[in-house]
């Protein structure tokens, strides 16, 4: 089964959380703080797998996680990193944020490795907030949580060919008499449920790849029939063979086509609308000289190139072959995902990292970094205390609050921590 399109959910590793032990050995007065630091959690990677062509993988396998960092322990020993994981893929598997549709990464290079999700940071051991007046903390940090994300992996092929057109108007046969391809061929409509690719090899000894999609209808831009996946697989060639059935068999209008497959292909993407095509008249061999002659002057006024070929007969083929290898020689290979759609994702918040609110007579502070800033803390110990009031002081929640109006006796939550406030 071709799977070109899944939700997954990734979840990096938590840190392993900081020690706060003391150093106890015979004849060794006052050891001091001897904590280790926890280990860092794992990191998310997707990698390119050159054996994969699909991500049927993913079908029933929904989340990955990655493994967490080891606590940290006395005599200064740090916990161990967690397990990164590495994902494979597909090429041409495009990586999507699902909640903002931000492009996070594009693997369309060969073992093409790219950084998704980072571990959590391991908590720090005791050990590293002793100070000449502080040369007891009895408190660590904890380490920082693993980030969760939903993340949509899509598939586009990567070929230098797509073939454009309504379904049965000869696609799939024209790919089998040029390519080693052997796509299921029939008379009805659909006949290619799945995308099939072929290599054309050239005179030169050369090669491009074609693709042949599932036809493409009206309203495919909005999902109709087949038409979503033909036009993801599409959005990656340089070149569209626009084939249109001059037979009449089907009782099509060619202009008709024509127009109503490049408005689809305008409404899904601006960029793919501009793509180079080529008309290629198709079934010639049982053509309507009026439908060809038609479709003739429409070529003129679009400025478009026009073959004729007949897939049953081999006539006009090898001409249509020709042609496209000097056209694709003019076509650099550009970069399938725009400078400024890419997104890298890390667990670091861009924006600001807490925010303090009063509601009613309560005040709250909450955000990644009070939440870090709390597994640091140990509530029952005066020292841990007073360097949590400096971090409050550096990071300018306490100016906030009294900005706000707290006052001595107030109750102040942050990160589920109710507390009494002091001056």
């Amino acid at each position: 089964m071709f799977t070109d399109y899944t939700k997954i959910i990734i979840k990096s590793g938590d840190g392993g959380n900081g020690a706060a032990t003391f150093r106890r050995e015979k004849y060794v007065a006052a050891g001091g703080p001897d904590g280790g630091d926890g280990g860092k959690g794992g990191d998310i990677y997707f990698q390119v797998d050159k054996d994969k062509n699909t991500l049927i993988d993913f079908r029933y396998n929904k989340k990955f996680k990655a493994g967490n960092g080891e606590n940290g322990s006395g005599n200064k020993c740090n916990g161990k990193y967690g397990q990164d994981l590495y994902i494979k893929v597909p090429i041409g598997t495009v990586i999507k944020d699902a909640e903002t549709q931000k492009v996070i990464a594009d693997l369309s290079m060969p073992n093409q490795t790219e950084l998704i999700l980072k571990g959590g940071r391991g908590g720090r051991g005791n050990s590293h907030f002793a100070t000449p007046t502080r040369q007891a903390p009895r408190f660590s940090e904890d380490g920082d949580k693993g980030e969760e994300k939903e993340i949509i992996l899509e598939l586009k092929l990567l070929a230098d060919v797509g073939l454009l057109g309504f379904p049965n108007v000869g696609k799939s046969t024209f790919l089998s008499k040029v390519t080693e391809a052997r796509p299921k061929i029939a008379n009805y409509h659909f006949t290619t449920l799945e995308p099939n690719l072929g290599v054309v090899k050239t005179k030169d000894g050369d090669g491009f790849v074609i693709a042949d999609i599932p036809g493409i209808i009206e309203g495919a831009s909005e999902g109709v029939g087949l038409g979503i996946q033909f036009l993801r697989h599409v959005e990656r060639t340089r070149l569209l063979l626009h084939f249109i059935d001059v037979s009449g068999e089907e009782g099509r209008n060619p202009t008709e086509d024509f127009y109503t497959i490049n408005k689809e292909l305008e409404k899904y993407s601006e960029k793919l609308s501009k793509r180079k095509q080529i008309i290629v008249a198709t079934k010639i061999d049982v053509m309507k000289e009026d439908l060809y002659k038609e479709l003739e002057k429409l070529a003129k006024k679009e400025k478009l190139e026009i073959f004729k070929i007949s897939s049953a007969t081999g006539e006009g083929i090898q001409d249509l072959i020709d042609y496209v290898t000097k056209v694709l020689k003019t076509l650099p290979k550009e970069e399938l995902i725009e400078t400024e759609e890419r997104m890298v994702y890390t667990l670091e918040d861009k924006g600001k990292e807490w925010s303090a609110r009063k509601e009613g007579n309560k005040f709250i502070v909450e955000g990644r970094a009070v939440d870090r800033l709390m597994g640091r803390i140990n509530i029952e110990d005066n020292e841990s205390m007073y360097y949590f009031h400096k971090c409050l002081r550096e990071m300018g929640i306490d100016d906030k609050l009294k900005e706000l109006g707290v006052k001595d006796g107030d109750t102040v939550i942050i990160s589920d921590w109710e507390l009494e406030w002091e001056s």
